[in-house]
């Protein structure tokens, strides 16, 4: 303090740098918060099983990002069964099931139809056979996926529900390296007829549709209630919607 009022020392300049850097990181809060409250940034949890990661959503989510440049995608690969248990706790926001688990106290939206179909050598034994059930494929050896993909658990549940369990020689970490192995006579395999349909091009096997009606499945979108999504969440849930 002197004759010509209080003037700052050190220290106080310091203070005030520090101050005005405070209030403008909390300005810059307070706008994001409001932001994420609009919707306009966020994360989104999306949990999805082996085929919906691998056959449908790439092109989707890739158009969703390029669109909404401030949201973010966090995709989990999971069984269905695991992914409704994660929606029931509040773990996710979204998830894309087979119509084969029990969402009964989720909300549910059509995804897409999402066929499974035996695929096999054409010199293998059963090539011959117009339709061949799943317990009669469990006598032969499977080329499997990854012994942790969601579709990899679901078969090895529905062999255990016939008292089997399944032959796997080798396991390939997608459907491509899976019907190529087939191709070349490894095994048998079961994968998405999606997949078949778009990856088969210069590959030699039959194909056949399962008997069983858990081999003719559909793919759902849940959540727990899609009108209390956070706004980015309803977003992407309208991207996935079908017209």
């Amino acid at each position: 303090r002197g004759r010509r009022g209080v003037t700052p020392t050190p220290a106080g300049n310091a203070l005030a740098r520090h101050a005005r850097v405070l209030l403008q990181q909390a300005e810059r809060l307070q706008q994001d918060l409001a932001e994420y409250a609009k919707g306009v940034k966020g994360q989104v949890r999306l949990l999805c099983n082996t085929t919906a990661i691998t056959e449908y959503l790439p092109e989707l989510l890739a158009d969703f990002l390029h669109s909404h440049p401030n949201l973010n995608i966090d995709l989990q690969e999971l069984p269905s069964a695991r992914i409704t248990h994660a929606l029931r706790q509040g773990a996710a926001d979204l998830g894309i099931v087979s119509d084969a688990v029990d969402t009964d106290d989720l909300q549910t939206r059509p995804f897409r139809d999402d066929p499974l179909v035996l695929i096999m050598p054409r010199e293998h034994s059963l090539a011959q056979a117009t339709s061949v059930s799943f317990t009669d494929t469990l006598h032969h050896d499977y080329v499997g996926l990854n012994a942790n993909s969601a579709l990899a658990v679901y078969l090895e549940e529905q062999a255990l529900h016939t008292g089997l369990r399944m032959q796997v020689r080798i396991r390939a970490d997608g459907f491509d390296g899976v019907m190529r192995m087939v191709a070349r006579g490894a095994g048998l395999a079961i994968v998405p007829l999606a997949a078949v349909e778009r990856g088969s091009g210069g590959l030699s096997f039959k194909s056949l549709a399962l008997q069983e009606p858990w081999g003719q499945r559909k793919l759902l979108l849940c959540a727990r209630d899609f009108a209390a999504l956070p706004g980015y969440a309803k977003a992407l849930l309208h991207a996935l919607t079908l017209p």
